[in-house]
């Protein structure tokens, strides 16, 4: 028998290494990886032996690139990345109902992976980001990397073809929800087809599709941890927490709720005092929460990093020694590796030489049995008794009190 060859990938922007750790499973090896934070640098060196450049990318040249990965032009087999994404994120419209996106100098990352791109010419590109990039009738950023990649298939006789689609990485087994946005083309010319989802609300024979994986299946194992004072809830609003059922957040204290009118409808982001629920999947893991941002676990406590990377689909065999904070910073900015190693296995296949995979993919956690009740809630107290009141709701996208502030002053 014929030994497959590991195929290649250069990374960049590869923060954690969510999208490497996923095409490692799908058979793939870092080449190397591109990375100006310090704290990523340190935790991919101490878990994969993968070259890192800790530089900032727009410093980086092909040249060094492929002089580190021992790659020339043409060689490797798929260039991967996630541009940080802020001037596409869906938080630039809470309060605005826009954002500078193009005007933003972060955006300069996207032209940053294209000179890359045209650099390498690999034989396929995967590019990861939020949604928020193609909003209709927003689309600068998806067309600025649809642009590039025209031009360079005019100077280079290339024929990437990209091909995108945003997925709701729990379609795919990912025990959370998370949009972002994946592009793929390949030097060939070759139309990439989305692999079909696999998980759903329910099973459905006909579309083939089982039941979302659920928080309880990531994390149902691991140990309650009640009194580990770095998950400790802290805040203002920290003994509120327990009076809300899991599965909810603060709109369970509204007059719409179940719970005390202590809010106003809508009047707060979605993932404020929200919490797990065991039977479903969890909400995306933010980078950089506030003392109150969720998803908490439904004990009412902050999630532990090693819970954490199992609702990412990590590796089971990756080692965290930063504080719970950095790690949730780590985690909460990187790709579901699940994802990764999906569409890895659906790139392999149609455009890298790959017969087939033998099994489903290596990430996917098992389904677990033995999932316990609902947690009991607590009575409200006395310090948030005062809030009850008529909170007026929330009068629309774009029409906050902050937006409001912003067009007086204009």
């Amino acid at each position: 028998m014929i030994e497959e060859r590991t195929l290649t990938a250069i990374s960049l922007f590869t923060g954690a290494g969510g999208l490497d750790f996923g095409l490692e499973a799908a058979g793939y090896k870092t080449a190397v990886a591109v990375e100006i934070d310090a704290a990523c640098c340190s935790f991919l060196r101490r878990n994969r032996s993968w070259p890192v450049i800790e530089e900032d990318i727009h410093n980086v040249s092909f040249e060094k690139i492929g002089e580190v990965a021992g790659i020339e032009k043409k060689e490797a087999d798929i260039l991967i990345g996630g541009p940080p994404c802020q001037p596409f994120s869906k938080s630039g419209y809470w309060a605005t109902g826009d954002s500078k996106r193009l005007d933003d100098e972060r955006a300069d990352t996207l032209s940053a992976y294209l000179r890359i791109l045209e650099g390498a010419l690999p034989r396929c590109l995967l590019l990861e980001n939020v949604p928020g990039l193609a909003y209709k009738n927003k689309a600068e950023g998806l067309e600025r990397l649809l642009g590039g990649i025209e031009r360079i298939n005019a100077k280079h006789g290339t024929r990437y073809e990209p091909v995108w689609q945003v997925i709701d990485a729990a379609k795919f087994g990912v025990p959370q929800h998370r949009e972002r946005i994946f592009i793929v083309a390949a030097r060939d010319g070759g139309k990439f087809e989305f692999p079909n989802e696999t998980h759903g609300q329910s099973s459905s024979p006909e579309m083939d599709t089982e039941p979302f994986r659920t928080a309880w299946d990531a994390i149902g194992d691991l140990p309650s941890l009640p009194n580990d004072p770095d998950l400790r809830a802290t805040g203002k609003w920290a003994e509120l927490l327990s009076t809300i059922p899991e599965g909810e957040n603060y709109l369970w204290h509204t007059r719409r709720g179940g719970g005390l009118p202590l809010f106003g409808w809508r009047t707060r982001y979605w993932n404020f005092l929200l919490k797990l629920a065991k039977d479903r999947p969890s909400w995306t893991i933010q980078a950089q929460p506030g003392s109150a941002t969720g998803p908490f676990h439904w004990s009412s406590r902050k999630l532990s990093a090693l819970e954490m990377a199992r609702l990412q689909t990590f590796p089971s065999d990756v080692v965290f020694t930063e504080s719970r904070a950095k790690a949730q910073r780590l985690l909460g900015n990187a790709v579901p590796s699940l994802v990764s190693e999906v569409l890895g296995r659906a790139i392999a296949t149609q455009f890298l030489g790959k017969e087939s995979y033998e099994g489903g993919p290596k990430l996917l956690p098992p389904v677990r049995a033995n999932m316990p009740g609902r947690e009991e809630v607590r009575a409200v107290g006395r310090p948030y008794l005062a809030l009850i009141d008529d909170h007026e709701d929330h009068p629309g996208v774009g029409k906050g009190s902050r937006a409001s502030l912003r067009a007086s002053a204009a």
